[in-house]
Formats: structure tokens, sequence, C-alpha cells
């Protein structure tokens, strides 16, 4: 079985000293939910911003869909980033803009300049707007401006702007950390049904050790830039949360114990 994306030995430099990822390796197969955990400052969210070039890796090699990554040059990368869904920690949404235009902004990297500008959108486009603001419980807030929002609303909608893209796969940069446990929950279920029913694979960056092993399918452990795990939620240990979080997994251990028990 191909992997939809494959990772090989991939460092990044920044600066003489600083080197946020060393020798990352690891392959994600179509439809998976992978998530990837750490302490801050790991180098989680860097290594999904490697991973669609918004930042580029010093060394190694990223393969998605059959395509190098690392090589593809304007064009090419613009017709990549279609494929590959961002969700952001802080949304990064327009405040000024309704929810239904935020949605649809989703679809500027398909679109000429102009047409970007002006805001053409097709009818099948906003259709298709509307239908997943309906699968995120979304209706009733479709012409809101994104700032009368709460932070939960705010990141389905981030999460609608990634899915009218119709992407491969979903990089989802820490999408619950500024959320309350309620809404955290109603995302990472919305995040792990668009996986099972829709065949997406998600690559979510998270810090609640938890979360990641109610969810995933499988868990990439990252310290220091370094993956120090990579396999199933149902094999992890207490060591293996030991070496991922360092000083931090003593406030972490009882969660995993907990979990397993369950």
């Amino acid at each position: 079985m191909t992997a939809l994306l494959e990772v090989n030995h991939v460092s990044k430099q920044f600066g003489k000293d600083a080197l946020a990822l060393s020798d990352v390796h690891f392959s994600v197969q179509e439809g998976e939910f992978v998530s990837i955990i750490g302490p801050s400052g790991a180098g989680k969210s860097t290594l999904l911003r490697c991973i669609n070039r918004m930042i580029d890796a010093s060394s190694g090699e990223i393969t998605f869909d059959n395509m190098n990554v690392m090589n593809l040059k304007k064009k090419d990368l613009k017709t990549l980033r279609t494929k590959i869904g961002m969700i952001f920690q802080h949304y990064n949404l327009v405040n000024r803009l309704s929810v239904i235009e935020n949605t649809l902004h989703g679809n500027l990297g398909k679109k000429s300049a102009l047409a970007g500008v002006l805001g053409l959108y097709s009818q099948k486009e906003k259709e298709q707007a509307m239908n997943i603001l309906h699968v995120l419980g979304l209706d009733e807030h479709i012409y809101k401006r994104a700032d009368q929002l709460s932070g939960g609303q705010k990141q389905r909608v981030g999460i609608a702007r990634a899915l009218i893209q119709n992407p491969r796969m979903l990089l989802c940069d820490e999408p619950i950390a500024s959320l309350d446990p309620s809404s955290a929950k109603i995302i990472m279920d919305h995040l792990r049904n668009i996986s099972t029913t829709m065949g997406i694979t998600v690559l979510v960056n998270l810090h609640q050790v938890d979360v990641a092993l109610k969810y995933s399918d499988k868990i990439i452990g990252i310290n220091h830039g370094q993956v120090v795990y990579n396999g199933s939620p149902k094999n992890i240990t207490k060591e293996d949360i030991q070496r991922i979080y360092g000083s931090e997994a003593e406030d972490l251990i009882f969660d995993v114990g907990g979990i397993h028990a369950s």
C-alpha cells in the first residue's frame, strides 16, 4: 500500500545553532488519522509547515501523492496546496467577512488573482460551502461576521475553509489549544468524522496526550525535533510518554494510565 505522505530524513535549521527538526522520518497512509504530540518547542509546527512548504526544510525528502514537495516550483506548489488543507490554532479568519465568505476563501488558490479580489464564486461553490457549513453545524451563523463567533465556531469555519478545497489531507496545527474542553471535543469529533466518512487524511498537532490517545490511528511523538515514538496509541507506555515529554511527563502519566485502563 503506497503512503500518501512520506517524510524521509527531514531536518530544519534556523540560523547557526537552532536545529528545529533532526532526521525526522515517518509515513502516513491515505485516510489515516495521525496525531503528532510533544512539548512546546518540540518542532511540531515546524514539521507541518515543512510538509506544505510554508517553510522550506533544510534537508531530506517529503513526498506527497507521489510528488517531491521540496522540488516543486511556484505553479506546482500552488497545486499541491489545493490538495492540503491547513487549520490554524488562531483560526486565521478575516474578521469583517461573513462565515460563508471566509469558507469560500478556501478556493482562492484555484482562482485567478482578479476573480479572488472581486470575490467571484460560482453558484456551485456557494452550494458546496452551504453543505459543508451544515455538516459542521453552522447553519445559523452563515451570514454572521467572523468576529461575532466563539472560538469553537471560528475553528469550525477554519475547517470549512479547508474542506471546500476538496483536499486529500488536512494539516491541523494545535487546533484545540485555544479552546475550552467542550469546544475542543466538538472540533476533534468533527476532524475524526471527516477522516472516517470522507476518507481525508488528518495530521494534527496536539499537546494533549489523552486527546491523541482517544482519536488517533497512529501517534508520532516528537522531542527536541526528533521522532521518539511512532506507533499505535494502544501500544504507547508511560516510558514512551516520559521520552516524549521529559520533565513535563509527570503531569501526564496518570492520564495515560487512565486511558489504557478504560
